[in-house]
């Protein structure tokens, strides 16, 4: 009984955890933390337990977030969320699967802890304010500032005019055909002028370990790349070395609920690469080559 109840619940903690945390690896820990903690407890005396594991699923990724955020004083470079391939809580409603896209991670990553969990449990899980408030330990009036302040935080960080997810897979797949054949021109006419790149190594594999500004600067990266051209050069520097590069694959794929380019080798999954669309121009390019995080990915299957 005690087991059915929390594998009821499972997904639904897995994917408050993670929108929380932006890891599947320090969701998966929270998720098994609060199993060990319902476990101890005797069921009966439970009068809600969803909300009983969703406070304390919620409460052990606060904690982990605040100290996860002192660890990555230490990060190489920018630090960005680690990418998934399924929705955590596999989630139908679109509100819940737009709560988990790349570049909302992102930005929710500038939110205190507390903010961020009120933004998660109230935009994303639509929970009453009275709710989140038991479950946070904060006034029902604190918990409405704290949600009107996330909000107008995340709503000043994300473009006015955000693209479809038709018009995102096709700036996609575009991108990718300009990186792949070095096109230097239809690559930067893609790009908002004061377009950014922003790249996730740890100093584990080769990319900028500072955020790259401008069309001009990032095209010209970009291009340089020319899969084809430079290959083996390529698995050298995200540490696949052994791959053989008749191996080296190139797909658009969905991954946090929304097109991302994926590049892989071996079955393993090497770079992501997740763009941020509006008024018909890239504005941010986020680069994940972390093999670590990568390692977390499902590799898309060959076509």
């Amino acid at each position: 009984m005690t087991t059915d109840v929390f594998e009821e619940h499972r997904s639904l903690l897995t994917g408050i955890a993670y929108r929380i945390l932006g890891t599947a690896s320090d969701a998966e820990d929270v998720v098994q933390e609060a199993w060990l903690r319902w476990s101890a407890v005797d069921p009966d005396s439970v009068d809600e337990p969803r909300a009983y594991l969703v406070t304390v699923a919620s409460r052990l990724a606060i904690d982990r977030l605040r100290s996860a955020r002192v660890r990555r004083e230490t990060y190489v470079g920018a630090w960005l969320p680690e990418p998934v391939s399924d929705i955590p809580d596999g989630a139908e409603r679109a509100e819940l699967a737009d709560s988990v896209e790349f570049a909302l991670l992102v930005v929710l990553e500038t939110l205190s802890p507390l903010e961020r969990a009120v933004f998660v449990l109230r935009e994303a899980f639509q929970m009453p304010y009275a709710e989140i408030g038991g479950i946070i330990g904060r006034e029902e009036a604190a918990v409405r500032q704290l949600a009107r302040r996330a909000r107008e935080h995340v709503r000043a960080r994300r473009p006015r005019f955000e693209a479809d997810r038709t018009t995102r897979r096709r700036m996609t797949e575009r991108f990718l055909r300009a990186c792949l054949e070095g096109d230097l021109d239809g690559l930067t006419g893609l790009l908002a002028d004061d377009v950014t790149l922003v790249s996730d190594s740890d100093g584990r594999a080769r990319a900028p370990r500072r955020v790259m500004e401008g069309a001009a600067k990032v095209g010209r990266f970009l291009s340089s790349l020319v899969l084809p051209r430079n290959a083996e050069r390529f698995l050298r520097s995200v540490g696949l070395d052994e791959a053989g590069t008749e191996d080296l694959r190139t797909t658009v794929t969905e991954v946090n609920g929304g097109p991302a380019a994926v590049i892989s080798a071996g079955g393993r999954a090497a770079v992501l690469v997740s763009l941020d669309i509006a008024d018909d121009r890239i504005q941010h390019v986020y680069l994940l080559v972390n093999p670590e995080k990568m390692s977390r990915l499902r590799a898309p299957e060959p076509s």
